[in-house]
Order: C-alpha cells, then structure tokens, then sequence
C-alpha cells in the first residue's frame, strides 16, 4: 500500500470568521455541505454519506479558527483539518484544508474539496 501524502488547499471565502466556524465544527453546520448527515457523541464524529456513515474524532479546535479530525479507521499520522486564515492588513477570509491521500488519489481528493467549498459558498451566500 502506498503511502499518504499530506496535502493543502486554500479557498477565499466572503464571511466572517465567526459564521464560518459554525459551518466547521457544528454538525447541522456541516450537515449543510460537508456530508449528507452529521452526529457527534464525546468528540465522535459520524459523517453519513449515501447511508454509509464514517467516524471522525475531534482532536483540535480552537474557536473561530480551527478544527482538525482524525478519522478512527485510518493511519495514525494522517487527520483532515479546515482552518480559517485572515488577512491582518485586508481581513480577507481564506479556508485552508489540510489532508492526507496516495500520490495517485490527491488529484481526486483535491476535487472533491473543490466541490465540497463550493457548495459550502453557496450555502453561505458567499
């Protein structure tokens, strides 16, 4: 099996921080763009796509900043994290993403994050 690559992708989003984070770390948040379905029990995520439900455990997050999830069935060094970057001099919102995939599936992976924030745009109006 070949190995994980950590990978980046930044996106500029039009809203303000304190919104966004709702859409991060809140389950009804993510419900609207992320997965088809979100419940979470002691830091437990279950991200439900098509009926096949997928755990995460919160492991980082720092309010109006940053969450990072580790999925329960995958290697020990890899998570996936969504963090909010502001511009100091423009307060220009970006959303950079942080995961992990095999050289040949980041590509994949890339466009289903493309989708993904999207969808999260035009769920916040942005």
């Amino acid at each position: 099996m070949s190995e994980k690559k950590k990978f980046t992708i930044e996106y500029e989003i039009k809203s303000s921080p304190r919104i966004l984070f709702t859409f991060l770390n809140e389950p009804n948040g993510l419900a609207q763009w992320f997965a088809d379905d979100v419940n979470v029990r002691d830091q437990v995520y279950t991200f439900t796509w098509d009926d096949e439900p997928q755990k995460a455990k919160l492991i980082t997050v720092k309010e109006n900043k940053l969450v990072r999830f580790k999925w329960v069935d995958d290697e020990p060094q890899c998570y996936f994290e969504m963090e909010i970057l502001q511009d100091e001099l423009t307060n220009d919102v970006a959303l950079g993403i942080t995961d992990f995939a095999t050289e040949e599936l980041i590509p994949e992976r890339k466009l289903i994050w493309d989708n993904q924030i999207d969808y999260l745009i035009s769920v916040l109006g942005a």
